[in-house]
């Protein structure tokens, strides 16, 4: 009994943190996109969208956080563009950013998939020895302990002239607009958005946050969404914690990886 139940667990808890990986956001204040857009175009030349190249060079890498592995995403860890859709089109950004996907049309891109784990989930699952000496609660509590894992894709994208401003002002307007749910579809996969509930945090020269509560076949779970602008450039972080899920709690912004690309990109 001890045995299937922690098998339930472990199933629930990494099926809903699946969900989120395979599915693993604003408005301007006081009209402000229009007064750039009459103001900008008088002696400035526009501002150019960085390069891939450039990009690559700016996202984030294993040497710059510690405890944390970096690595680029497989083509597993990724939609295909177009795979991801809302079923009212003012909530598709949203549904794009919290798939790990760009809003707008950003001129170029990169990504990295983040992973920290914590002590316990380092050691692995118990052994079956092990998990036989413990009460059911033990059980179940270890096995998730052993997914404590955090992945945060965390993605630049890099826009031409004002895009990056009008692109996070969008996103900023779908999250109020779509803060009540919504549904949505990622690689033909139908998913229920609960709810987006607005967070703050000061980080780039502007931002959006939110936990983002999805549902998927009867499970709830929750991830964080940030995306900030620094010039030209977005960058957007979908983060979820395995354990926090399988346990239906809340956990914390990565704001070690928030906080370390941001001194990157100055």
């Amino acid at each position: 009994m001890r045995t299937t139940a922690v098998r339930r667990t472990v199933l629930t808890a990494s099926a809903a943190a699946l969900a989120l990986v395979v599915t693993a956001c604003g408005g301007s204040d006081q009209d402000g996109g229009d007064t750039k857009a009459k103001d900008g175009g008088s002696d400035k030349p526009a501002a150019k969208a960085l390069t891939a190249g450039e990009l690559e060079k700016l996202v984030l890498t294993t040497g710059d956080l510690e405890d944390h592995e970096v690595r680029k995403p497989g083509k597993d860890d990724v939609f295909e563009p177009g795979a991801v859709s809302a079923e009212q089109a003012e909530c598709e950004p949203v549904a794009r950013v919290l798939s790990a996907q760009p809003a707008g049309e950003p001129a170029a891109s990169a990504q990295r998939l983040v992973t920290q784990e914590s002590e316990a989930a380092g050691k692995g699952m118990p052994s079956m020895e092990e998990l036989a000496e413990m009460t059911e609660e033990e059980a179940e509590e270890a096995a998730l302990a052993s997914l404590d894992i955090t992945k945060t894709m965390t993605s630049l994208w890099s826009y031409d002239a004002d895009g990056a401003e009008r692109t996070l002002d969008t996103l900023r307007e779908a999250g109020k607009k779509c803060a009540g749910g919504f549904a949505m579809t990622a690689d033909g996969e139908k998913q229920q958005v609960t709810k987006v509930t607005e967070e703050k945090l000061a980080v780039g020269e502007d931002a959006v946050a939110w936990t983002v509560g999805t549902e998927l076949d009867g499970t709830p779970a929750e991830t964080k969404v940030v995306v900030f602008r620094q010039g030209t450039t977005l960058a957007g972080f979908s983060s979820f914690n395995i354990a926090a899920v399988g346990r239906g709690e809340a956990f914390e912004q990565p704001t070690a990886v928030i906080e370390a690309q941001e001194a990157k990109l100055g």
